[in-house]
This record gives structure tokens, sequence and C-alpha cells, in this order.
């Protein structure tokens, strides 16, 4: 298949902002869990800085000072429940990804998710959408040293895709994840959940739903 005028063998997914549309329950259980904790919260700061990172990252920022990865883990999973137990009740796929995930199937494309989050949280996305077996590949936080904006975490999943990066085409929300993308060599789709059309500036590629990409595919392979 091909996508902006070369062939793409594989479409890599992030989690948060592109299979689910989720910045603000995620920005509602992180309000909560620093009110819990006394630390400080600040919405903007969250959105432009901490989003796309994983949460070693985010919670060593907020303390201000470096923690095990066990702690690390402890703290992420009390953050991640407050999450699931808010979303539940809402959530659903971002408008068009079932349809765009039959059609690179059935064209031969593989597919992945990777993903900054913990793999709690990815079975949590995966059950209640039933999404299961959907993709060929799924890169979480504990498969990876590095999160985004370092590319690791898109190398890995073109690794395991065994798909070299060129022939990758990468949706991700977060300004941190669209750099590991790029860095890493890939083509990217910029989903408009997290940040507007504006936010994200007119050098990329912008959709506001699959529902826009798949017309684009359309168009395209006409």
């Amino acid at each position: 298949m091909k996508t902006f005028s070369k062939a793409i063998d594989a479409a890599i997914f992030d989690m948060d902002g592109v299979l689910v549309n989720n910045h603000q329950y995620h920005l509602n259980a992180w309000k909560e869990f620093c009110r819990r904790h006394g630390y400080k919260f600040d919405e903007k700061t969250f959105t432009t800085a901490y989003f796309g990172k994983n949460n070693q990252e985010i919670i060593s920022e907020l303390t201000g000072k470096s923690i095990s990865t066990h702690e690390a883990e402890l703290l992420g999973e009390e953050k991640e429940a407050i999450y699931r137990d808010i979303y539940l009740p809402f959530i659903k796929p971002v408008d068009g990804l079932i349809e765009l995930l039959d059609y690179l199937k059935e064209n031969g494309v593989r597919l992945a998710v990777a993903t900054s989050a913990p793999k709690s949280n990815f079975k949590f996305i995966e059950k209640s959408l039933r999404l299961e077996n959907r993709f060929d590949v799924v890169v979480d936080a504990s498969m990876v040293q590095h999160g985004k904006p370092d590319p690791e975490i898109y190398l890995k999943a073109s690794e395991l895709l065994k798909v070299h990066p060129e022939g990758c085409l990468v949706f991700e929300d977060s300004f941190s994840g669209i750099q590991a993308a790029t860095a890493a060599g890939m083509r990217v789709v910029a989903m408009a959940t997290t940040h507007t059309r504006n936010e994200l500036g007119k050098n990329l590629t912008v959709a506001d739903s699959f529902y826009d990409v798949l017309a684009f595919i359309l168009r395209e392979n006409e």
C-alpha cells in the first residue's frame, strides 16, 4: 500500500490520544494522584511537557528527584488505577479506528502499538474495545529503557515487525511522540486529539479522525 508516495509496510499506533481520545481522563487522574501525594499539578505543563513520557520520568519530575524503577512502578500503577476507574464508563475508540485497522489488515499492512503506558493500561484498552489479536506487535513501557522523544520505542516496534523504519507509518498525538517517530526515520500522521491543528503546526500531516486517514488513502490509491 502507498501513502505519502512511498510504500507502507507497517502502521504503528500510539495508544493514548490515538486509539482512544483519553487525554482529559489522564489529566483528571494525574490531578487526583497529585492531590493525594501533595504534588503540584499544572494542566498546561502536563499537556505540553509530560504527555508521551513514561511514568517514571513524569513522577521523577513531579518529585524533583530520581526514583527507582520499583517505586515508579508502584506509584505509576496507583495513578493508572485511578485513570481506569475514571475512564471505564466513557471509553470508546477514536472515530474510524476499527475501519482503518480492517482496511490496513486486508491490504497486507502489519500493525503495531507503541505506547509509553504500562502493560496494564494496554490490556484495559484492548479488552474494553475488543481489540484482541488486532495487532501483530505491542511495545509498552516495560520493553524499552528510554521514553519518548527518544526513538527507541519505535525502532523496537519496527525490529519486532521485521519492517525497515522507512516502511513504517506512525500515528501520534503528542509532541514527544512525534519527535520520537521522526527521529526513528518514520513518516508520521499527527492526530488532532490532545492538541489542536494550530498547536500541531503546518509542517505536519494532521488528521481529526481515522476517517480522514482512510479517505486520504482511498483517494491516493484510486
